[in-house]
């Protein structure tokens, strides 16, 4: 097996769920006992002190990671964490987040993902890793506050509750050692896995929290994005690694051998449809197919699985592998840019009934988490021609930030298909001509873009992922120096006087209008990747450790560990 940063060591299965990592203490939940319920089956930190701390670094390093650290900490170093509530930081109800302005009477709080402090919790282990100890003290005494058995809405989503509560609790803990946080995690555990309380034992999308409770059994829903169901599997099997209970990591692996068994029985061998029925276990029929949005996290998590694992389970390195050829052959496609540089990006594809494959020439910023994801591949799987190609997609998410007045990517846009991935001219007659074609052209977009048909930044942390991700791997300074641009051009866009707000259209810089709203992966991801690409290489080494697709790192196994449990 290969190694991100070094080589990584190897592990074997003969005790894998044997003894428990952590015991658990034995005190008065606070929440509703998920475990119990009835079954129908199974600061501002000083600049001087980091500059002090890193005093043997490049000076232009320090102040770049200084700056992003300072920006995370003023974002909650003067605010006090409020418990069950997530946080809405933009602005004020009802008022435009245009800059600065008049001090509000109270930034609004959004009670959304069950309510249960969602900010506070996906942002614990950011707090961690910039060594603000006393706020992240101050955030593991609310959790402890936090029950997940009542709810601000009856009906609680999976996919979500488990990306960034779950993991983050499971990376807080591994970080700081905290029994509270396992303990938390557990509670939030046994409910993800009352989602699994079905007949076929598939998860449901949503879970009814009144109906787990009294272990009524669930209704799986009869259509639901690919990246819901499988989107659960390295959350769920940490969580057994920690605990030595193998229920969790059993519920999952009963998901993945559904795709695993009908990988290469789809449409488009290699990769799955956009829309899949856990229902029916139907994950072949649908003709429609993307690495992004409503699928991404789906194929991200097949080779960190197998990280996870420590290499032993071989049907994650089977499925990394056939999804990475199907991807590269159909979906990566090099776009006719005016300086022709080789900048491929990736795009969507339907497949007719006759067996023709469709390419469709649209991105979208979350699709540039595949780029981090083929050098993680490349290297985990010793291709070096798959860390190559992460590295020229990368280049094409950094030109799509560069190409834009605001310096950002917008959240969806289309590009001119080259003929060719080998040559490719610019040519003013084909641009006018494919720009006719769209009707969602506007005369400012730069050229080379047809279309931005969603001109929004979301905050979204993807395309520095993987800039991050490609300098771990490789050492470019160009991917070091893309990081630093990208950080100006999103703190220049997005700041307002009390926090950080999504854009409304990066595609005009005149007045930079921004929405009343800031996403918890602001916090939890975006910020975490600025301030990692300017850290030590062995502060979350990706030797060392995993990290899931809100970025919360969890430890890979260090000692021997045991078979796959029977289902």
């Amino acid at each position: 097996m290969g190694s991100m940063e070094s080589q990584a060591n190897m592990v074997t299965r003969d005790k894998y769920f044997a003894r428990r990592a952590k015991v658990l203490k034995d005190e008065e939940s606070r929440s509703f006992d998920w475990a119990c319920k009835k079954k129908a089956g199974e600061r501002e930190f000083l600049v001087n002190t980091i500059i002090q701390a890193l005093r043997d670094e490049d000076e232009t390093v320090i102040f770049r990671k200084a700056a992003t650290r300072e920006r995370h900490a003023r974002q909650t170093h003067g605010r006090r964490f409020p418990a069950r509530r997530r946080s809405r930081e933009g602005s004020t109800r009802g008022q435009k987040a245009r800059g600065k302005g008049p001090v509000p009477q109270e930034l609004e709080q959004l009670p959304q993902f069950g309510g249960w402090a969602a900010t506070l919790v996906d942002s614990l282990d950011t707090l961690w890793i910039m060594g603000l100890r006393e706020e992240f003290d101050e955030a593991a005494a609310a959790v402890a506050e936090i029950d997940f058995g009542k709810s601000t809405s009856r009906r609680v989503n999976v996919f979500k509750t488990n990306i960034r509560y779950l993991g983050g609790l499971l990376a807080a803990y591994g970080l700081s050692g905290r029994e509270l946080l396992l303990r938390k995690a557990v509670e939030l555990g046994d409910l993800l896995y009352a989602g699994f309380n079905m007949a076929n034992r598939m998860p449901v999308d949503f879970i009814d929290l009144e109906n787990a409770k009294t272990g009524v059994p669930l209704m799986v829903e009869g259509s639901v994005v690919s990246a819901s169901p499988g989107t659960l599997s390295l959350e769920m099997t940490r969580l057994s690694q920690l605990t030595g209970d193998p229920k969790y990591y059993s519920a999952v692996s009963k998901v993945m051998d559904v795709f695993y068994r009908d990988q290469h029985n789809t449409r488009l061998p290699g990769v799955w449809p956009i829309y899949v029925s856990m229902l029916s276990e139907d994950v072949v029929s649908r003709s429609q197919f993307t690495l992004g949005g409503c699928a991404d996290s789906l194929y991200e998590y097949l080779p960190k699985m197998y990280a996870l694992l420590g290499g032993l389970e071989q049907q994650y390195e089977d499925m990394s592998k056939a999804f990475m050829a199907t991807a590269d052959k159909y979906f990566f496609f090099r776009p006719m840019v005016p300086d022709g540089e080789n900048i491929p990006i990736s795009g969507n594809v339907a497949v007719y009934e006759d067996g023709r494959v469709l390419l469709d020439p649209e991105s979208e910023h979350l699709t540039c988490f595949i780029s981090g994801l083929f050098a993680l591949g490349g290297r985990l799987f010793q291709n070096k021609a798959h860390v190559d190609v992460g590295i020229k997609l990368t280049r094409g998410c950094v030109y799509a930030y560069h190409a834009m007045p605001t310096g950002i990517m917008p959240e969806r846009y289309n590009m001119i298909v080259c003929k060719s991935r080998d040559v490719c001219r610019w040519t003013d007659e084909v641009w006018e001509q494919e720009k006719k074609k769209r009707p969602q052209y506007k005369e400012h977009l730069p050229k080379g873009f047809t279309t931005a048909k969603d001109p929004r930044y979301l905050l979204r942390p993807d395309a520095i992922e993987s800039v991050f991700v490609l300098y771990r791997v490789t050492g470019r300074p160009e991917f070091q120096e893309a990081a630093w641009d990208m950080f100006t051009a999103v703190k220049n866009g997005t700041e307002t006087e009390y926090a950080n707000a999504a854009i409304r259209d990066v595609t005009k810089s005149e007045s930079i209008d921004k929405e009343d709203y800031m996403e918890s992966f602001w916090l939890a991801e975006t910020l975490k990747y600025f301030y990692l690409v300017f850290s030590p290489p062995d502060l979350i080494s990706l030797d060392d450790y995993v990290l899931n697709t809100e970025a919360h790192p969890f430890k890979r196994p260090t000692a021997p560990m045991a078979s796959r449990p029977l289902p």
